[in-house]
């Protein structure tokens, strides 16, 4: 082993952060192995040097210095290299089997691939079923392979009231559930309101996944989820964004000249928001969207769109929604939220 694994991996990110930017599949994957070989851990290797060298590219997708296509090439990349450490280090499984998939509608498959190599890694066998699993498939999937347990990620909190169907579908069919990612906040406490335990990193995966007691997590607070308000928000978003389009158009004339590319990006933001409001008002918590709306601030301004615009929208939104109330104060709170952030 590397007498100073600390050292070799501060030298390898950089080195990687060079591969991701070059788009250089072949050299990052080299980057990996030769750590591998140096000694240092395969489980150090996913997580000290694949992890923040990928929330890196985030940041730079963000901060609009990445485009939409060097993010995925990086993503495809880091996906590689995984791969690669994966065949690197293969031992044979001596516990039970855990299933791990992202939340239906979550796309963001790294993170949760990660904790899946993580617990390979540990002796679990695990099955790995990617993005975007539907709760029918899932529970169709564990009546046919025994698990002890299963694992669900989600990066985006709009997945919410998607988690929670799959998170009663796994109870429904008896088997223990995690879930992580930040879909479920930075502190887990939407994983908590859904009645699931929570896991921080890929570390505390492994730790509980084992652990049937903490394990069965009681919700605190499921019974306020089922009310009109989400399925009502969810019925009218097609209305709701045409709309908002509408008024938008009549309040910048520049809009009306948007190329089709430009309209259909409007059309996505627009969706978000309802989204962000639609999941904020399932588990009945107003920062979920305060925080998206600090998000989603900071992605227009980096593009050069004003946040006026924003709090002009959630206006409109507000003065639809005359009867749900939640909705309402979610989005009159959020339009506080946004006049220090338009007037900077």
């Amino acid at each position: 082993m590397t007498r100073d694994p600390d050292g070799a991996l501060a030298g390898a990110y950089a080195e990687l952060i060079r591969c991701l930017a070059d788009a250089d599949e072949y050299a990052a994957t080299d980057v990996a192995l030769g750590l591998l070989a140096a000694g240092v851990p395969a489980e150090r290797v996913l997580l000290d040097l694949v992890a923040p060298a990928q929330a890196q590219v985030g940041r730079w997708w963000q901060a609009n210095e990445w485009s939409v296509a060097q993010e995925h090439a990086a993503t495809h990349i880091s996906e590689r290299v995984v791969a690669a450490v994966s065949s690197y280090a293969s031992p044979r499984p001596h516990r039970g089997r855990v299933v791990v998939a992202c939340m239906d509608g979550e796309w963001h498959a790294l993170p949760a691939r990660l904790v899946a190599e993580v617990l390979r890694l540990r002796g679990w066998h695990v099955t790995f079923l990617g993005a975007s699993v539907p709760a029918a498939h899932l529970v169709s999937y564990l009546h046919r392979h025994d698990a002890q347990a299963v694992a669900l990620g989600c990066a985006v909190p709009m997945r919410l009231p998607q988690a929670h169907t799959m998170i009663e579908a796994c109870r429904r069919a008896d088997v223990p559930i995690l879930v992580g990612g930040l879909g479920f906040g930075a502190d887990g406490r939407w994983a908590r309101r859904l009645g699931a335990a929570w896991a921080p990193d890929a570390l505390a995966a492994a730790d509980l996944v084992g652990d049937e007691e903490a394990l069965d997590t009681p919700s605190d607070g499921a019974s306020r989820l089922a009310d009109d308000e989400y399925p009502g928000l969810v019925q009218r978003r097609g209305e709701l964004i045409d709309g908002a389009l509408a008024a938008l158009r009549e309040r910048v004339p520049a809009t009306r000249d948007y190329t089709p590319a430009q309209l259909d990006r409007t059309v996505e933001d627009l969706g978000y928001i309802l989204d962000f409001l639609a999941a904020a008002v399932y588990v009945d918590d107003v920062t979920l969207f305060d925080e998206f709306l600090d998000w989603l601030v900071q992605i227009l301004t980096s593009r050069g769109v004003p946040a006026g615009s924003v709090g002009a929208t959630l206006g409109h939104f507000a003065a639809e929604l005359r009867d749900f109330p939640r909705a309402r104060r979610f989005l009159t709170a959020g339009r506080r939220i946004l006049v220090p952030a338009a007037g900077g």
